[in-house]
């Protein structure tokens, strides 16, 4: 096994190196005109689908080797599980070698699927986008191939080994650490790999928008969609961590700020930067060298995050072991990300300039910039803090660990005033925005949202107010947290502007749905549910934006409960039946325990409370517990909780204290609720955005086909080459060309739904 599979890995690395070579060749003799252009660039893609499928094969190898239970490898021995499929699949990205694998497979996916949609035509462009994917690749595959500690197919000393390829001695009690057995965190880290693999695509297309000197929109119309789908699986990922941490770490909260936590954000956030720039470039030619550099940097924060989980630097619960080869490698990426947008830049600088004036603070050209630059800022400011205890003390921060308070002290502002900007921008005009016509479009939401604020000043007065008193008065280390995030007038004040930013950006998107559905309609008889179904149908990218505003507005409204105004009740009660913990405004009952033997032989531990208001009304019951494994006799806390419409009552059992009594920890987390639809929402948006739009394309092909299959000649002022075989294939001016005039859901002035433009190809 351990042969074969390294055998495939060499392989996949020369299938990389040899498709680079071809596609390089063959952009360098398609400006000659050569007549080999064609297979030279024919071989570079199939090369590219060679590498794809030698990896698939080693991907296959390992799974084998999970699902036979064949320790023969070590990474197999160290990451197996005996608590389901799942958890046996989980396997392959459950380390450090693993998930390196799978990685270079998801990018050899992501390439493969280019190259198959590109190589009817061969264009320049997309060559040299395969060609940048498939270095990235070449980076991958050759660390598991030329590093032992990052080579998933190793063979395991025989000494571990019984005669029957059973482990024995230490080995007996390897496996997959018990806390990783959810199944949120069985799928949390293959969809963040989804979405670092697939960024590695607008990435390759600015670059190769460089290389070629295409300043044309293609190379943002080629990547659009798999840009929103790793943007996405990002978001998906982080949700589900928040998710797992929540439930199974047993502290009761989903976000603490770890640097591998805030690895996996950086990415995110500066990916909201380059689909709105890309959107802008898109739609009104502008923000050029903006979204080529955004694309780089997405690029590198994911290189960035990665690094900071493997490469040792600092200390984190989730990290991997660090290793010289892997800093290496990850840091070299990063410079190359970063370099390879600057550089190309400088010498491209007159070839992507744009009309990026602002003529007004208050358009949409300002939100569009100002969104780019507190997502950037954010994410390096957030960078910094998560690897000061590595950097020289002379340096601010330097060689301290950043608590979660200083990270809360700037994200909390930061975040409200990038909401703020998400409520106003979709009422701005471009250019320049008139008064008297903002006026008139805000006027109504803004009235409901004086409606929708009051419900929510309601449930700050009545519920999060007073958590906040009683936490200050019981003068405990909860109190220390909430005076460190700053005086009782700015931290109040601040949760009431982010309900009132809040409650701005709901109304607002509702509102637009509905006067978009009525400027849709052609009578005044129509229905207006046809109309709004036909804003659906029509403009799926900008009814996705607006499901995923919806989101977070939502999400803002959790996070300032859930986070800002948290209950903690820490107690120890007798092990005698009618004991009771007071919490709130909570009263929980203990009814007595039960344990169990679960099939792969843990032992479950579980506390039974029944849950009451003041006023005696039954709301439930709690089951927390502990998980004991029988290999290595660790345990897991197995959170309890009771979901009520506004809040979550959380508990967790530490186990039996020196006196014998039952120690349990409760939580009232105001509001979490929120962040869990808020989260839905902000799923389904892109989700409307990729695949509705999939469906509008021509014949269901994809947008970047599109251009071809409709006779749509390349960009007049850098045409491309094509090799005499395609040349001669050619259609001559199949169509008219495309106008400049564009259908449009409603007009820009009624505010409701942006020209539809670019985002929508005629039917066939």
């Amino acid at each position: 096994m351990a042969l074969f599979g390294q055998t495939l890995l060499i392989f996949a690395l020369a299938a990389t190196i040899a498709s680079i070579v071809l596609l390089w060749l063959g952009h360098v003799l398609q400006k000659r005109q050569h007549p080999r252009v064609a297979v030279l660039l024919n071989s570079g893609y199939i090369l590219t689908m060679a590498t794809t499928l030698l990896l698939t094969l080693a991907v296959a190898l390992l799974f084998f080797c999970f699902f036979s239970d064949n320790n023969s490898l070590e990474y197999v021995a160290h990451n197996q599980s005996d608590s389901g499929w799942l958890f046996m699949v989980a396997g392959l990205w459950g380390g450090r070698q693993g998930s390196l694998l799978f990685w270079a497979w998801l990018i050899s996916l992501f390439t493969t699927w280019i190259a198959y949609k590109r190589i009817t035509f061969l264009d320049d462009l997309s060559s040299m986008a395969i060609m940048v994917s498939q270095l990235v690749q070449a980076a991958f595959v050759g660390v598991l191939v030329f590093s032992a500690a990052n080579n998933p197919f190793l063979p395991i000393d025989p000494a571990y080994l019984g005669e029957n390829g059973e482990l024995i001695g230490p080995a007996v009690a390897w496996g997959m650490n018990t806390l990783l057995e959810h199944w949120a965190m069985a799928i949390h880290p293959p969809t963040l790999f989804v979405g670092y693999a697939g960024l590695t695509i607008p990435f390759a297309y600015a670059v190769a928008a460089l290389i070629v000197d295409d300043p044309s929109k293609r190379w943002v119309e080629f990547s659009t969609r798999i840009t929103v789908l790793s943007w996405l699986m990002l978001g998906v990922g982080i949700g589900l961590g928040a998710v797992w941490a929540y439930v199974v770490l047993g502290w009761g909260g989903y976000w603490a700020w770890d640097p591998v936590e805030n690895a996996s954000l950086l990415p995110w956030l500066v990916g909201v930067a380059l689909l709105h720039t890309s959107t802008v470039y898109r739609k009104r030619g502008a923000f050029k060298r903006w979204a080529v550099m955004c694309a780089c940097l997405t690029f590198g924060f994911v290189i960035l995050g990665t690094f900071i989980e493997r490469s040792g630097i600092v200390e984190s619960v989730h990290a991997f072991e660090g290793d010289p080869v892997s800093f290496m490698l990850f840091l070299g990426l990063i410079l190359a990300s970063v370099l390879a947008g600057v550089l190309g830049l400088v010498v491209r600088w007159k070839s992507f300039a744009s009309n990026d004036e602002i003529v007004s603070l208050v358009s949409k050209d300002a939100a569009y910039y100002f969104n780019n630059a507190i997502m950037i800022i954010a994410a390096v400011a957030i960078t910094y803090m998560t690897v000061s205890s590595a950097l020289p003390e002379w340096l601010w921060f330097g060689g301290q660990k950043i608590g979660a308070s200083t990270y809360n002290a700037l994200a909390r502002p930061l975040g409200i005033l990038y909401c703020l900007i998400l409520a106003a921008c979709p009422l701005l005009g471009w250019g320049k925005t008139q008064g008297r016509e903002f006026l008139r479009k805000i006027r109504i939401p803004a009235l409901i949202a004086v409606v929708l604020f009051a419900a929510l000043l309601w449930i700050f007065t009545q519920d999060l107010l007073p958590i906040y008193n009683a936490t200050l008065a019981a003068g405990t280390a909860a109190a220390e947290d909430l005076a460190a995030g700053g005086s009782a007038w700015y931290y109040n004040g601040l949760a009431l502007v982010a309900f009132i930013v809040a409650a701005l950006i709901v109304c607002n998107t509702v509102f637009m749905f509905i006067r978009g559905a009525n400027a849709r309609k052609t009578n005044k008889h129509e229905n207006f549910f046809v109309a709004l179904l036909n804003i659906f149908r029509k403009a799926p990218v900008q009814v996705g934006g607006y499901i995923s505003h919806l989101g977070i507005a939502i999400i803002l409204v959790g996070l300032v409960g859930s986070s800002m105004y948290v209950s903690e009740t820490a107690v120890s009660i007798d092990d005698e039946k009618g004991s009771t913990i007071q919490a709130e405004r909570y009263t929980l009952t203990y009814e007595g325990n039960s344990s169990e033997t679960l099939q792969n032989g843990n032992g479950v531990i579980s506390l039974h409370f029944s849950v009451t208001t003041t006023g005696e009304r039954y709301l439930g019951t709690i089951n927390p517990g502990i998980e004991i494994v029988q290999k290595t006799q660790q345990q897991k806390a197995i959170a309890g909780t009771l979901g009520l419409p506004t809040r979550d009552i959380f508990v967790v059992f530490n186990g039996v204290d020196t006196d014998g009594k039952l120690s349990v920890d409760v939580k009232v987390n105001p509001l979490i609720s929120f962040v869990w639809v808020g989260f839905g929402l902000l799923i389904v948006g892109p989700l409307v955005s990729t695949f509705a739009k999939r469906r509008l394309s021509i014949n269901e092909d994809d947008e970047d086909t599109a251009a071809e299959k409709l006779g749509e000649a390349a960009p007049a002022e850098k045409p491309e080459a094509a090799p005499a075989e395609k040349l001669e294939a050619a259609p001559a001016a199949a169509v008219p060309a495309k106008t400049e005039a564009a259908p449009a859901v409603a007009t820009e002035d009624a505010g409701e739904i942006e020209p539809l433009s670019e985002d929508i190809k005629p039917d066939a």
